[in-house]
């Protein structure tokens, strides 16, 4: 055997144990584990997020369109792991391909979403053997409830060198997120980062007190960025017109324009109130074995096929 697949068996037989405990703690609280199509006709025109081509569909870069359409036809607690694929991606915590996450539960925001990811989380590392905190690249993480919030707003008046408004118009909000701000987020207590601005949240429900942010939320742990949630957006007709700005900044960068997703657009209209999270097993993993690199928790990385 390869000697780095030998090393890595402690953290696939950790990853093995993860994801079982993920599907114990949906099956308790009386969620539907379903499996949606991986090769789709038109994923989300996300501007920043490139889909893998399979002949003229792509590989799904997310399942959420398709999850969603199961919301809107009365599958009100859905979860699914799964692979996902992006272009592009791949480096210390990028694969090009991951696996994700996904559940959805109906009647609930962003704020709800919060406090079941809390008890997820909790859950998977008491199946762990982790009780009241862990250790991460020599750090002692406390994991007693109520996990701490942030602002984006506040995150960047603390820890970054411009305001959010200043990097949102010199189009720097990803890269001082990254560089300035996501290292020293969760480096005590998981926290939650929430509240980005309108146009970072292409898929969520705005604030009704303040339509410029968007009801999204990020959870860190350690500095790992481990998943992204939002109250959903459930109006086609405004979900289009997002839909149409990303497509727009697509074209002017030179990118893929990907197909209108007409069938998931059309669903929106029967869609209930909802929240949804999408949360990368790799990277939890990469937290329960103590590691920085994804390239430990996998069985494969591409350049070893």
């Amino acid at each position: 055997m390869p000697y780095h697949q030998t090393a890595r068996l402690p953290n696939l037989r950790l990853r093995a144990s993860v994801i079982r405990a993920v599907r114990q703690f949906f099956a308790e609280n009386d969620y539907l584990e379903v499996e949606t199509p991986i090769r789709i006709p038109a994923p989300a025109p996300e501007a920043h997020i490139d889909a893998q081509p399979s002949g003229s569909w792509f590989l799904q870069t997310s399942p959420e369109l398709c999850m969603k359409r199961l919301l809107a036809a009365g599958y009100s607690r859905i979860f699914q792991i799964c692979k996902c694929f992006r272009r592009n991606e791949k480096g210390r915590r990028h694969l090009p391909e991951l696996t994700l996450l996904e559940w959805y539960t109906a009647g609930a925001d962003y704020s709800d979403m919060m406090t079941q990811c809390e008890a997820l989380l909790t859950e998977v590392a008491h199946s762990m053997g982790y009780r009241d905190g862990l250790c991460y690249q020599g750090r002692r993480i406390d994991l007693s409830l109520p996990w701490p919030r942030m602002t984006v707003t506040e995150a960047f008046a603390r820890l970054a060198g411009v305001s959010v408004e200043q990097a949102m118009q010199e189009d720097r909000f990803e890269e001082v997120l990254a560089l300035e701000i996501e290292p020293w987020l969760g480096v005590e207590r998981p926290l939650f980062l929430c509240d980005y601005p309108a146009a970072c949240g292409a898929l969520a429900r705005l604030k009704p007190s303040n339509r410029r942010l968007a009801e999204r939320f990020e959870l860190y742990i350690g500095g790992l960025e481990l998943c992204n949630a939002f109250t959903e957006l459930n109006d086609g007709d405004e979900q289009r017109v997002r839909f149409d700005v990303e497509r727009e900044l697509r074209r002017r960068a030179g990118l893929t324009v990907y197909p209108m997703p007409e069938s998931f657009l059309e669903a929106l209209k029967d869609m209930p109130d909802a929240a949804g999270n999408a949360l990368g097993i790799d990277r939890l993993v990469m937290l329960f074995a103590d590691t920085t690199e994804i390239d430990d928790v996998v069985a494969f990385t591409p350049e070893e096929l």
